[in-house]
């Protein structure tokens, strides 16, 4: 499974190509409504040599303003060299489609989005050509959804807004509204969710939250990430197994020789997680004729 938030940023639009229509409303800005959204070809290579690829690129369809196109670019960290790179895109797809284009800049933090967000002047100083202004989604601007109802009118939106909040502590309270809205969600439909916000998330601590909140809400439901969290349950149910028939090996042994236990020293064995350290405890109780002779370091 991709885990990468890079991908969950825009790979979320070629999942729910409709979704700009609703961004746009939620930033502020008037685009006219969209009647159908296609996704387009990514790749903006050049015939000679240079290979450039926008991220997502969507033709969006409107009933009385004709198409226009959206460029989506998932912004990580402050990179000065993008903007070259964005303002090359947006030229390029302009020339090549004649088509109004929009360039979109998705981000999970509040300074990379700050600083993709203001204008840019290209070209010489004295007399800028032209100017990079590009519209910017991140947790500066996309809401924190915590209402189950408002997740469930708008899974796309609130799916966005776990990714984009996937280093903020709200995380936490978006993930389980999201969680709360898929519980009566066709498979079909939660599938994408569930792994779109694993991918957003990346490594950080939430990650392992969102983890938990399919394996317990979403118990049901199968996916690659829940498949996998249910592998890694029954591989720690047979951990779990071992040790415990190890610890009663070792009680057996110690009866068998007649030593003594006291409720101390059982609660020690019979709460050891460890199958090595048992093994090895193991090994000298067939020897031992007490208790510290087992646990004796060395």
């Amino acid at each position: 499974m991709v885990s990468s938030p890079h991908e969950a940023m825009h790979r979320i639009f070629q999942e729910y190509p409709s979704l700009f229509s609703r961004l746009s409303e939620v930033l502020g800005v008037d685009f006219p409504q969209s009647t159908s959204t296609r996704v387009e070809p990514t790749d903006l290579t050049e015939t000679w040599p240079i290979e450039r690829r926008v991220d997502t690129l969507l033709r969006i369809e409107t009933e009385n303003d004709g198409p226009f196109l959206l460029a989506i670019e998932a912004q990580g960290r402050k990179d000065p060299d993008k903007f070259a790179s964005w303002a090359y895109y947006f030229t390029y797809l302009l020339e090549k489609y004649r088509l109004p284009t929009m360039l979109l800049i998705v981000c999970q933090d509040r300074a990379t989005a700050q600083w993709a967000a203001r204008p840019v002047p290209l070209g010489a100083p004295q007399w800028p050509a032209m100017t990079l202004h590009p519209l910017v989604a991140g947790p500066h601007n996309i809401p924190v959804i915590t209402d189950v109802a408002e997740a469930r009118k708008d899974l796309a939106l609130a799916t966005l807004s776990a990714i984009t909040h996937a280093g903020d502590p709200d995380v936490g309270v978006i993930l389980k509204t999201v969680s709360a809205a898929l519980r009566d969600t066709p498979d079909a439909v939660a599938e994408p969710i569930v792994e779109l916000i694993a991918q957003g998330l990346g490594n950080r601590p939430a990650a392992q939250q969102w983890r938990n909140l399919v394996a317990v809400d979403l118990s049901f439901y199968k996916s690659p990430l829940s498949e996998e969290i249910r592998d890694e349950g029954r591989e720690e149910g047979r951990e779990e197994g071992r040790t415990e028939g190890q610890a009663k090996s070792l009680l057996l042994v110690l009866a068998a020789r007649g030593v003594e236990v006291d409720d101390e020293t059982r609660e020690k064995i019979t709460g050891c997680g460890d199958p090595q350290l048992l093994s090895h405890w193991l090994n000298r109780a067939a020897t031992a004729s007490t208790t510290e002779e087992v646990f004796a370091r060395g």
